[in-house]
């Protein structure tokens, strides 16, 4: 059947409850079943370089089978049980999806993103408890050998690294010069280290232990990743099952390619997309091991998307922004959709990518928190521009008012709060502490109904919008900003006595981290000296503010919180002034609508045509209107 309205979604879920699907239990059985159907087709390539003439590595799904049931023994023979936990700090290759799918077989996987410093990294390893880290061997260009031995060396549960050797991928000129400016393999911890694929080899194919019998934990990811200790998330094999399952049901065939540059440590490239593949048998293509941030990515994305005649390409606002900085030079007629997700996507880009590559954009939406899908545009469907789309199947998703508590009437903003099988409730993190008030305190069903912290509304006809976000958050190109960070390093300084961070519009980003600073009386320092101070203090580069702007005062609210909404509308109406700057045109003021957010209301002061504003500001997430 086609999936293009609320009555096909309803349909599908009236063919009976989720429980009563007959549906595979564990991943490995997932896996197990895909290979039995179509052992001899693709599975998964991995391409080292973005050349699209050069060497890639491709599995069939029978080899995929094997190899991580050779994974799985593996781990199991270093004492990984169901409880324990398998951590990997890697790019994209290969050895990144074998350890990720035998890792939740043998236990518990745990991808850590390989961005993060050695001491988040480490703090990660400590809280999950991991006895496996898989990363790699000292490499030129990439410091992630370096940075898993620091943490290591604070992390004494992890007894036994494995390293995965990226010169096996490469060829001529190239495989000789490696072994002569490799970096010296660090080793300043006392974990036992062992070669990845050396040890693989020597593990029978099928696995020698009865996989799991029933729903446990079988992933720990971690949100945000620029506070002291990102949050880790517990995923079930029942959320990573139904969202398997949705990309089987409702967009792919054993016929399909996915184009998927995202990096494997996130929820979009391995529960999603990855996991679409595990159910519907369609092979799954990587590029690079940076994904997008390789080198050459961009330049060769459509002769790629030819190359492997991808049928479907996964992408975020970001990496949609700068291939529309690319012609598309390459016959691509086999691409049918773009999925979109991580990030509010402009409406002018929206546009301009869909003119370029005369491909279908489906924006979707999901969160860490809930195993990730909960809602698409319909792919079969009316798209609305700007909206993340239906519910998808056996998600219900309730509007609740932040005043009240109380369900939202149609087209009233409030707290999105969601139930569907990837919501693990009450233990939706690791520390107990931080699922109090997670979840939506009424009875609104027996159901447990997760808080996403996001604002937003539910249109007549049943599509979600967001307007905005009730949790302090900043998402910069679809990486989670904690501003927490930014205002303790800038709270540190003697001169600060108070600072608020927001997230700033920004025409490429989304949004950028913006601080603002008020100082204590009579002392004296410059926006540059804390822009500097806060850069030594924030330990990753994602968080350093892009703006730091000294006030006489914060505005506060009556119990002495910053109040931050007045911050975001000083920052909208900064960042679209400049925009409009020589155009004729300024921001009279920034509101807030109770459909849409806050909105920019923009008065002309020469010669502006509306067509002229648009162009200057529709490349921004926050909407704007002529002022009246």
């Amino acid at each position: 059947m086609t999936y293009a309205t609320v009555a096909d979604r309803d349909a599908i879920q009236d063919e009976m409850p989720w429980d009563a699907r007959s549906l595979p239990i564990t991943t490995y059985q997932m896996l197990s079943e895909t290979a039995g159907k179509f052992g001899t087709r693709n599975a998964t390539t991995f391409r080292l370089l973005s050349d699209p003439n050069a060497k890639c590595e491709t599995l069939s799904w029978d080899d995929l089978r094997d190899k991580t049931s050779q994974a799985a023994n593996m781990f199991r023979s270093l004492g990984v049980g169901e409880d324990d936990v398998v951590a990997y700090l890697l790019p994209n290759a290969t050895e990144t999806i074998l350890t990720y799918l035998g890792g939740q077989v043998a236990g518990i996987v745990n991808p850590i993103n390989p961005l993060l410093d050695a001491e988040q990294i480490s703090a990660i390893l400590r809280e999950t408890n991991a006895k496996v880290l898989v990363t790699l061997k000292a490499f030129p260009k990439t410091d992630v050998a370096q940075k898993a031995a620091e943490a290591v060396r604070f992390a004494p549960n992890v007894k036994h690294v494995l390293e995965v050797d990226l010169h096996r991928y490469l060829t001529g000129i190239k495989k000789l010069i490696v072994p002569l400016i490799r970096p010296k393999n660090p080793t300043n911890h006392d974990a036992k280290v062992l070669d990845f694929n050396a040890e693989l080899a020597r593990h029978p194919t099928t696995l020698t232990f009865e996989d799991s019998k029933q729903d446990r934990v079988a992933a720990y990811f971690h949100t945000g990743g620029t506070t002291g200790m990102p949050k880790v998330v517990q995923h079930r094999y029942s959320g990573i099952i139904y969202n398997a399952w949705l990309g089987d049901r409702l967009l792919f065939k054993e016929t399909d390619v996915q184009m998927c540059p995202l990096p494997l440590f996130h929820v979009f490239a391995t529960i999603v997309s990855l996991g679409a593949s595990l159910g519907s048998g369609c092979e799954i293509v990587f590029p690079t091991p940076q994904g997008y941030r390789g080198d050459g990515v961009f330049d060769n994305f459509w002769k790629l998307v030819e190359k492997h005649k991808a049928t479907f390409m996964i992408t975020v606002p970001t990496a949609m922004s700068a291939l529309m900085q690319r012609k598309v030079d390459a016959d691509i007629s086999s691409l049918r959709l773009a999925f979109c997700g991580s990030a509010p996507l402009p409406l002018e880009l929206y546009k301009r990518f869909e003119a370029a590559a005369g491909v279908t954009i489906c924006e979707g939406y999901g969160l860490t928190e809930a195993t990730c899908l909960v809602s698409i545009n319909p792919p079969e469907g009316e798209k609305r521009i700007g909206s993340i789309g239906m519910p998808f199947p056996y998600t219900d998703v309730r509007i609740v008012s932040v005043a009240t508590g109380k369900n939202c009437a149609p087209d009233e903003i409030g707290e999105i709060c969601i139930s569907n099988p990837g919501v693990y409730g009450g233990k939706t993190y690791t520390e107990p502490d931080k699922n109090v008030d997670l979840f939506y305190p009424g009875s609104i069903s027996d159901a447990q109904y997760l808080r996403t912290g996001d604002l937003g509304r539910m249109d007549p006809d049943g599509y979600l919008w967001i307007t905005g976000r009730a949790k302090d958050l900043i998402i910069r190109g679809g990486h989670n900003i904690d501003p927490a960070e930014i205002e303790e390093a800038l709270a540190g300084h003697d001169a600060v006595a108070f600072a608020g961070a927001i997230g700033q519009p920004d025409a490429h980003s989304g949004e950028v981290p913006c601080a603002y600073v008020e100082l204590v009386a009579g002392a004296e320092i410059t926006p540059d000296e804390l822009r500097d101070y806060a850069k030594d203090h924030i330990h990753e580069r994602a968080a350093h503010p892009k703006h730091l702007e000294i006030l006489d005062e914060l505005p506060k609210t009556a119990v002495g919180k910053i109040f931050k909404p007045d911050l975001r509308k000083r920052a909208i109406t900064r960042v679209y002034n400049s925009a409009l700057s020589d155009i004729g045109a300024e921001v009279q003021s920034v509101t807030e609508d109770k459909k849409r957010g806050l909105v920019a209301h923009i008065v002309k002061t020469g010669d502006a045509s509306e067509q002229d504003i648009g162009k200057a500001l529709n490349d921004y997430t926050i909407p704007w209107q002529l002022a009246e």
